[in-house]
């Protein structure tokens, strides 16, 4: 099963980036998103940006996923 996680777009160089949820950033590729920007919410999978996402939908994705990490 794959698992792709909303972070919010905190850097971006080119077609790399740095993304955050909780406080964990991590480095992206930016391949597939047109005209990113700082700020942005994507779905990241496998260390890529694959859609950008509406800031409701990403805190809605994070909020669910801290529930499931909560009950484990």
């Amino acid at each position: 099963m794959c698992l792709a996680v909303p972070l919010r777009l905190v850097e971006i160089h080119d077609k790399d980036g740095v993304a955050e949820a909780g406080g964990i950033r991590r480095s992206v590729r930016l391949d597939f998103i047109s005209h990113p920007q700082v700020g942005d919410y994507v779905l990241v999978h496998a260390g890529f940006a694959m859609e950008r996402l509406r800031e409701e939908q990403a805190l809605a994705n994070l909020k669910a996923l801290q529930e499931v990490a909560d009950a484990l």
